[in-house]
């Protein structure tokens, strides 16, 4: 039997990062070995707060939770969070009952360190929020970066706008100078960006089948949808939800679902374009008469 591929999810919860934390405890191929939380949808505490109810949901209160930065790699403090897209509470303005468990007294960064140290090679880091954790363990520890097999990272908006503004993606936007140093560690990075997440949709017609489902995951999600929808029904006149988290756990649970352009990656960290994402493709395969197909189509 193939061994487990061992995860770590650096979350900011999030109806999506609900969806996505469900679906990783609900993959055999891996092992969930702790969340991590960091701002982003909701503040780090909520967003840890969060976190312990979602594994209290799904019976797996035996997953550590380890809270993350409340302030990005530079001290800012002016956050940006996007409870307007999750609802106040990060999860539909339900307002569950605080969970029973607790975070662990080690920070997210000294828990990154010590179990990719544990595991060298075998650990998979996959990041739905601001990259700021990440980047304070690879300035804390030389070695995490020869430490972690992979980070899986939902960010960057590659060939087409942001969602923030025309230049910058949400995660990105959030702490370009982390997303920064994480671009430029040399870790083996897989970047998820909102050109594929866009593409991957839940319908309003799939909401109705999953109210039908008498699953438990399926109705607390049906719970929490309202918010969701109602935002991208507003904002992107859309008929369906964009899942940038569940299609993030799924490129790390099963990279053969998705196509893969390698290149080097920037992030503008000042002015008009800040958090844009500069991707260059190192294998300049596009000929004159390409170019010009794509351009006639």
């Amino acid at each position: 039997m193939a061994e487990l591929k061992k995860i770590i999810i650096d979350t900011d919860p999030g109806v999506d990062d609900a969806m996505a934390i469900f679906l990783a405890l609900q993959s055999p191929e891996v092992e969930v070995i702790g969340l991590t939380t960091i701002y982003g949808n909701v503040y780090t505490t909520l967003a840890t707060r969060n976190a312990l109810h979602l594994l209290e949901i799904a019976g797996r209160t035996d997953i550590p939770v380890a809270e993350g930065s409340h302030l990005t790699i530079t001290k800012g403090t002016k956050l940006r969070i996007a409870d307007f897209v999750h609802g106040t509470d990060g999860l539909g303005n339900q307002n569950f009952p605080p969970p029973k468990g607790k975070a662990i007294e080690q920070s997210a960064v000294d828990f990154l360190i010590q179990q990719t140290s544990l595991y060298p090679g075998k650990v998979t880091v996959v990041a739905l929020g601001p990259l700021t954790n990440i980047a304070l363990a690879i300035q804390a520890d030389p070695a995490f970066i020869k430490n972690v097999g992979q980070i899986v990272l939902l960010g960057g908006a590659f060939s087409v706008n942001g969602n923030v503004n025309p230049a910058a993606e949400a995660n990105i936007f959030g702490d370009p100078d982390a997303a920064d140093i994480v671009f430029t560690s040399g870790a083996d990075i897989l970047a998820i960006g909102i050109n594929i997440t866009h593409q991957v949709i839940l319908t309003d017609a799939d909401r109705d089948k999953l109210a039908e489902s008498s699953g438990k995951f399926a109705q607390y999600l049906c719970k929490i949808l309202d918010v969701y929808f109602s935002y991208h029904h507003d904002a992107y006149s859309t008929k369906g939800v964009y899942l940038h988290d569940p299609t993030t756990i799924l490129a790390a649970v099963d990279p053969s679902l998705i196509t893969y352009v390698e290149g080097v990656v920037r992030v503008q960290t000042v002015g008009i374009t800040r958090g844009l994402t500069l991707f260059y493709n190192k294998q300049k395969r596009c000929t004159t008469r390409n170019l010009l197909e794509v351009i006639h189509g």
